[in-house]
């Protein structure tokens, strides 16, 4: 046995062993930007859900103060204004209503504005019909009682 000095060899590795730092750089660099576009699309949805749930909420609103309006039958040309209340500060609404040219016949228009901004968010315009009552028809005229198609039987 021969207990003297060796020459030990270390086998070589073939090409590279590991990354340089140009290489982990550009590799930091690409992920930063990624991240950055993520993070930018991510806010884009967001921003995109929350303009469309006030878009929303604000047609709901224009179309339940429309149908208020029907409800209570009279038909008054003006403007008149209010709030959404408490669950809804952010919002207002303002409604127009005028007369369209024949009798009976009203342009309404409501709008939904934001409070803090007075910005317009929504507008709904739409015509109704209010029908006269007898006491506003023309003088002379007559109406008739409308016929009714069931037949007696004896």
């Amino acid at each position: 046995m021969n207990f003297g000095p060796q020459h030990i060899t270390v086998p070589r590795a073939c090409g590279r062993a590991g990354f340089s730092l140009v290489e982990v750089m550009v590799a930091v660099l690409i992920l930063g930007i990624a991240l950055a576009a993520l993070t930018q699309g991510v806010t884009t949805a967001l921003s995109s859900s929350k303009e469309s749930e006030l878009q929303a909420t604000a047609a709901l609103l224009a179309a339940g103060q429309l149908e208020t309006l029907r409800a209570e039958g009279q038909l008054t040309d003006g403007e008149t204004q209010g709030d959404c209340g408490e669950s809804l500060p952010l919002y207002r609404w303002r409604q127009t209503i005028k007369a369209a040219g024949l009798d009976g016949l009203h342009d309404v228009t409501v709008v939904v504005e934001n409070v803090q901004s007075s910005q317009e968010i929504y507008e709904l315009r739409t015509l109704l019909f209010q029908a006269l009552d007898d006491s506003s028809a023309p003088a002379g005229s007559t109406q008739r009682k409308p016929k009714s198609n069931r037949k007696e039987t004896r």
